[in-house]
């Protein structure tokens, strides 16, 4: 499959089109309209420093339903302990550097460049990024940030600096998501840590057509707050 070249035109070539690794198009910019467009179209960005802007849309797609989120007794307990305190969009830019920071196995540098925080934080301002943040004796300690459209959450990077503190966060965030109604969250590629709590694969045409669903209906713009306290 071909690999197109992006012009100033912020759309995209259908997704469907991507290569057998889910490399669509390079180019192109960060501007709040073309990445809107982009997770509209199920495409996101994803590359490194001293790369130009690249493109995915990967078959299959890992999501997360939010009924079907499973929940390990260890963490059971550790959620039981109430030892962390759970915001939302308190402090997106912290997230989101922290994020950067994490150095995960086998790789080394981080595709969260200056340039993605930059356009996340203006996609935060402008009402369609989020944060979960973890709390623990008054110090950040763990979180995660992701895009929201329509009733679909995508997810982008997640951070722990204590143990548990982000699976608090995830935890939290999905039984928000479902009192609100949301369809699915996008982890976008399979991790091991999300199958865990009950993400799956499917083919990239089912998650379009359940992209489009999500997209019908309307987007909770603006800053977010939990509802209610999330029971175990």
């Amino acid at each position: 499959m071909p690999v197109f070249l992006l012009s100033d035109n912020p759309e995209f070539p259908p997704p469907r089109l991507a290569g057998d690794r889910g490399l669509l198009a390079v180019g192109g910019d960060l501007s709040e309209n073309r990445l809107l467009t982009a997770y509209r179209c199920g495409i996101f960005p994803w590359f490194s420093a001293g790369e130009p802007i690249l493109w995915w849309s990967p078959d299959p797609r890992l999501v997360l339903f939010p009924k079907d989120l499973k929940i390990s007794k260890s963490l059971k307990k550790v959620l039981k302990q109430e030892k962390f305190q759970v915001t939302m969009d308190e402090v997106f830019e912290q997230v989101i550097v922290s994020c950067a920071r994490i150095r995960r196995n086998g790789f080394p540098g981080t595709w969260i460049v200056p340039e993605m925080i930059d356009a996340y934080c203006r996609l935060h301002a402008a009402g369609f990024a989020h944060s979960v943040e973890s709390w623990y004796e008054g110090k950040l300690a763990g979180g995660l940030y992701g895009v929201s459209l329509g009733r679909c959450f995508f997810g982008e990077s997640m951070f722990a600096r204590v143990s548990n503190a982000s699976k608090v966060a995830f935890f939290r965030l999905v039984r928000h998501l479902e009192s609100q109604s949301f369809r699915f969250i996008d982890c976008q590629v399979a991790t091991e840590h999300l199958i865990r709590f009950g993400a799956k694969t499917v083919s990239r045409d089912r998650f379009l057509m359940l992209l489009e669903q999500a997209l019908s209906e309307p987007t909770i713009c603006g800053r977010w707050r939990f509802s209610a306290l999330n029971c175990v």
